[in-house]
């Protein structure tokens, strides 16, 4: 059963897809620090937050969030939400 962090990860990049945004810029940068915060390393995904922010505080706290994620969610888990994922991706608004 998927955890409630990859539930809400899942609606919040709806939103995102389904917010009317015509260009749909968005989905290549989603895509990818979301495809990185579920199956990279925490060090790879502190790496990608760091291109946005450099806040030694927002950092730290995407490193813990990465952790509990990783703590939380099984393998099996992650993937389905790739899969979700891709099909979200894949839809012609993005």
């Amino acid at each position: 059963m998927m955890g409630a962090g990859a539930l809400a990860l899942l609606w919040a990049a709806s939103l995102l897809i389904s917010s009317g945004i015509s260009d749909c810029d968005i989905c290549p940068a989603v895509k990818k620090d979301v495809t990185i915060f579920l199956t990279g390393t925490p060090e790879e995904y502190v790496a990608q937050v760091e291109k946005y922010q450099n806040n030694s505080l927002i950092l730290a706290n995407a490193r813990k969030l990465k952790d509990c994620i990783d703590q939380k969610l099984t393998e099996e888990d992650k993937e389905h939400a790739v899969t979700v994922l891709n099909k979200i991706y894949s839809s012609p608004l993005c």
